[in-house]
């Protein structure tokens, strides 16, 4: 939270009202004695108030008006960000934008709570080109001062969705850690940008009950400490849809008529979660018309396909023979997922706040790929290998689901995951059919896996006779404690 003092309300002034109905300039600085003051008033031209350490002057009619309404093409910028605000005083901040309800009155609440200009910041990692259009002019409309749109999806699934996929990260049994993965590289876009215009904060839609606004955070404070951090949900007096309509009217903000899901999604290149509505009750069965990258199993085609994967040191680089770029791939391979019924979970998890919550999540593509990368480390990785990079995947799949992403910790573990896996380089054929998968063959020059000692035919390597002495010492303490029990 931007660590400014808010105002405290007197008795005989209702400051909201204040500010919107008698066109108040604010000024965060505490006056030290009754001649600045009476100055203060004289040079604006009105009444002073002096409430808390805060000076705030009521200036005649009219005068000043567009510091808080806007005018019929979006609400002016100019004029808010020349005093203070409710609750202090920034110089513009970066809010992290979709351009629905919540982030679009975020806008002119920050302007009139902080006098700072908005810069509105939209990734692209793959949530889709439906939910970008027309966001410059919602943006604008809101009272923002720019939006800026960066295309991360190469980014998210090369630096962020692959390291987990060779880390093996899944986080309690089930969840492929989709919106986790996201949101670093979310926010350190947010900090780059906030770098590039000169902000000195950033701001989120993140709710307080969330796990999102700590992974926000954490990257914002890992990155760049300095940086002021706005969290509206944590501060101001909206609690639902409706207020947040209302604000908006007051506020000239055009509110989206698009229908509200009854489901609370997020969307990306990795996933599609969904939460709320019925799915609040662990006991309800998710509703079919929910899902939207995946086809019912049952009525995905009858005849199943199989894919071939490439993989590179735990790294997925073609399908079928073809290389792909990282995000290319993942895109074709939800296409061929989703067909299938692949990839659907339905789960009760254990959020970082510490309560329990109930998704459901629609991963095709990243469900193949971690199938194939785990199928090919049964040959090239030796049995203590894998339980040890199994038992620090958990924690490498917490550190992420806990926004820890810039952690040393993690990526320590992520060197260490990339030096064990540098032989994990071959190919894995899966069977895709009605929402299973099996791999079917499994191929590396890396390969641990040797026929001529596997085979139940008689070799010269293994020696079948070798086996009575190995049991022997390896059974040595079993039999000890046997002989203490009976004396003996």
């Amino acid at each position: 939270m931007a660590q400014f003092k808010a105002i405290s309300l007197s008795s005989s002034i209702n400051l909201a009202n204040t500010l919107l109905h008698s066109d108040n300039l604010i000024c965060s600085r505490k006056l030290s004695t009754f001649h600045e003051l009476s100055g203060k008033s004289s040079s604006l031209h009105g009444n002073a108030i002096v409430s808390n350490n805060v000076c705030m002057t009521l200036t005649p009619k009219n005068q000043g008006i567009q510091a808080v309404l806007s005018s019929n093409s979006g609400t002016d910028v100019s004029t808010v960000t020349k005093g203070g605000g409710l609750r202090g005083k920034l110089n513009k901040v970066v809010l992290a934008y979709s351009g629905g309800l919540d982030t679009s009155v975020i806008v002119p609440w920050l302007r009139e709570n902080y006098g700072c200009e908005v810069v509105c910041f939209t990734a692209d990692v793959g949530q889709g080109i439906k939910e970008l259009d027309g966001l410059e002019a919602k943006a604008k409309a809101s009272g923002a001062c720019q939006l800026v749109v960066k295309d991360l999806k190469e980014e998210f699934v090369k630096d962020y969705i692959f390291p987990c996929l060779r880390a093996g990260a899944i986080y309690e049994r089930k969840y492929l850690l989709g919106t986790s993965m996201a949101r670093p590289v979310i926010a350190k876009a947010m900090v780059d940008i906030a770098r590039e215009v000169g902000a000195d904060a950033v701001s989120h839609g993140c709710t307080g009950k969330g796990n999102d606004q700590v992974r926000f955070e954490l990257t914002f404070f890992a990155l760049n400490p300095e940086l002021n951090v706005v969290a509206p949900w944590r501060e101001w007096d909206i609690t639902g849809r409706e207020d947040a309509i209302e604000y908006a009217k007051k506020h000239n903000v055009p509110v989206p008529v698009t229908k509200k899901s009854i489901y609370s999604r997020d969307r990306n290149l990795w996933h599609l979660s969904h939460e709320g509505d019925i799915l609040e009750d662990p006991a309800n069965e998710p509703k079919e018309d929910m899902y939207m990258m995946s086809v019912d199993p049952k009525d995905a085609p009858d005849k199943p396909q199989y894919v071939k994967i490439g993989i590179e040191s735990g790294i997925p680089v073609s399908l079928d023979g073809k290389t792909y770029l990282p995000a290319e791939l993942l895109a074709t391979l939800n296409e061929i997922g989703g067909k299938h019924g692949i990839g659907r979970i339905d789960m009760v998890e254990n959020r970082l706040v510490g309560m329990k919550s109930r998704g459901v999540y629609e991963t095709p593509g990243g469900t193949i790929l971690f199938n194939a990368v785990r199928e090919l480390e049964s040959l090239t990785l030796d049995r203590e290998t894998i339980q040890v990079k199994d038992s620090l995947a958990l924690k490498y799949a917490e550190l992420v689901y806990a926004g820890r992403w810039f952690d040393p910790l993690r990526e320590s573990m992520d060197a260490f995951m990339e030096k064990i896996t540098e032989t994990t380089t071959g190919s894995v054929t899966l069977k895709l059919y009605k929402g299973s998968v099996s791999v079917t063959g499994r191929t590396s020059a890396y390969s641990l896996y040797r026929e001529d000692i596997s085979s139940f035919e008689s070799g010269d390597i293994y020696n079948q006779a070798d086996a009575a002495g190995f049991i022997r010492l390896y059974g040595l303490p079993m039999r000890v404690r046997a002989m203490l029990n009976k004396g003996i």
